[in-house]
């Protein structure tokens, strides 16, 4: 299955030979201990380090569940006649088709796949970048994507990438990705990181996003049995990251939309109407971050103490959110 397709999930490896993740993890570990595969948070993918990029039919089947509920929470940040700009990926492309159901939204993309998830939504407008065509991604890269998005600004970028880290922030495999990713943070006043966990520790070849420049990243509940993405998040929410986690229930299906608990917010203005229905709390971190307007309320963050970085207690409906907080020092 590797071989075919270049990545696969546990999750998945483990429905097809019908046994379980803890027999695959261990499998895996043994193969690639004899060199025939790369081990990867929640997965497993060929050798190749960081230059081998998995192409977009193997993303779009690794991690749906938790895609799916990272997509809904982040739709919820999105107001009402706002304008943001939405980067290439799975995960992005997931978080477009929820935003269609925002009127007077401005969408600033070089994805044709938020483009087309968007195409036929009521009162949003789509602006593309120029550029030339990754086939791998279905993305515009390159010089004219890059100069087309000088000039603007918005609110919001929302990104997605190959792997974050609290040392090296948001990276990618691909050079030409990369740079146009930069020029979409360039123009955002805040910079939102999608990612679900098996993201969470992997360091690939091209920085997009340093961790300072992110304000928030969505993801999911890691494993508890994978402790490097709880470490990593904890690094991030130390480094003044406010982190955001969907719930995703034992059967892979994201759970269903729970009410909104007001806070405080990066950037102020998070009440708004485009976050009705979803279930999240913001609390903002300790420590002023330059892309974030001073003086932003909210409750006071719960202290988190280990490494597996999430409470243990039962997600409420529409996914469970643990804000994470700098530990005591």
């Amino acid at each position: 299955m590797v071989r075919a397709n270049g990545a696969v999930s546990l999750r998945e490896l483990a429905r097809v030979v019908q046994t379980s993740e803890v027999t695959v993890r261990r499998d895996v570990r043994a193969l690639e201990a004899e060199g025939l595969l790369d081990r990867r948070h929640g997965g497993a993918v060929l050798p190749g380090g960081f230059t081998r990029e998995t192409g977009f039919p193997q993303k779009s089947h690794m991690a749906t569940a938790e895609k799916t509920a990272i997509a809904d929470l982040a739709a919820g940040l999105v107001e009402e006649g706002e304008a943001i700009v939405v980067g290439a990926g799975t995960t992005t492309q997931e978080l477009a088709r929820r935003l269609a159901r925002v009127p007077g939204l401005t969408v600033v993309t070089n994805s044709l796949l938020v483009a087309q998830a968007l195409a036929h939504a009521n009162r949003v407008e789509v602006v593309m970048t120029g550029g030339t065509l990754r086939g791998s991604n279905y993305a515009l890269v390159g010089s004219g994507a890059e100069q087309s998005l000088q000039g603007l600004r918005v609110s919001r970028a929302f990104l997605s990438g190959s792997g974050l880290t609290a040392e090296r922030g948001l990276s990618t495999s691909n050079m030409l990705s990369a740079s146009v990713d930069r020029a979409l943070v360039q123009a955002a006043a805040e910079v939102v990181v999608l990612a679900d966990h098996t993201k969470l520790g992997t360091d690939t070849m091209f920085q997009t996003v340093p961790t300072d420049v992110i304000t928030r990243l969505v993801t999911d509940k890691p494993p508890p049995h994978e402790e490097r993405p709880g470490t990593e998040l904890q690094a991030l929410a130390d480094q003044g990251v406010q982190i955001t986690v969907a719930g995703v229930t034992p059967s892979g299906v994201a759970e269903a939309p729970a009410p909104v608990q007001s806070g405080g917010a990066a950037g102020g203005g998070r009440g708004g109407p485009g976050e009705k229905g979803q279930g999240r709390r913001d609390v903002p971190m300790p420590g002023q971050r330059r892309n974030v307007p001073p003086g932003s309320g909210g409750s006071p963050p719960q202290q988190l103490r280990g490494a597996a970085a999430l409470p243990e207690q039962s997600p409420p409906a529409g996914g469970r959110v643990a804000d994470l907080a700098p530990r005591r020092r």
